[in-house]
């Protein structure tokens, strides 16, 4: 016995039973993009199954992701997700603060501790390479220059060799730790 159901109870039984089962536990899941796209095409196949396709013209036409969002009146199961998971936000803040929920919601994950981790580290390095041998140093290295009337610099220094095929060719290197006399006419 085949039992025609109308297009209301179809909905019903998609709300009820189907929707909830599909997306049990989704207020904790972590969706990208892709998987945002596959729940969305999981919903948008059961919606073509209760409309129907469409005869136009002379023939059948299954609906549009457009059509189908029309008839459902903009509802589709991603909207749907993010409002669950806006309910289960509310309920966690209401929960008493020795639930386990409450205080992983209050936690650092694992991925807070390492970023703060790492940049405890970047500022130790900081620390270290800003240090005052450091700066005694370059001070030092500073004072050097200065007396012998040189310049610390970092332009491209030419320099003659041969390319692949033989041709002469002239290449510029960076000496960046070079400490030369005064610049002449000839250098420039």
């Amino acid at each position: 016995m085949i039992l025609f159901l109308s297009q209301a109870t179809k909905i019903l039984l998609y709300k009820t039973p189907v929707r909830p089962i599909g997306t049990y536990g989704a207020e904790t899941w972590m969706m990208t993009k892709k998987e945002e796209q596959a729940v969305l095409i999981f919903g948008r196949k059961i919606f073509r199954r209760i409309y129907g396709p469409k005869y136009e013209d002379g023939e059948w036409k299954s609906r549009t992701n457009r059509e189908l969002e029309e008839l459902s009146k903009g509802e589709n199961i991603v909207k749907w997700i993010k409002g669950q998971r806006i309910s289960w936000l509310g309920h966690l803040e209401r929960m008493e603060e020795d639930r386990m929920p409450k205080k992983d919601l209050h936690s650092r994950t694992g991925r807070d501790e390492m970023k703060r981790k790492t940049q405890e580290r970047m500022e130790r390095r900081n620390r270290k390479r800003s240090s005052s041998v450091g700066s005694e140093k370059m001070e030092r290295v500073g004072k050097q220059i200065g007396q012998n009337g040189g310049t610390l610099f970092d332009r491209p220094k030419p320099t003659t060799g041969f390319s692949a095929n033989g041709r002469r060719r002239r290449y510029y290197s960076i000496n960046r730790y070079c400490i030369t006399g005064p610049y002449t006419e000839a250098d420039k």
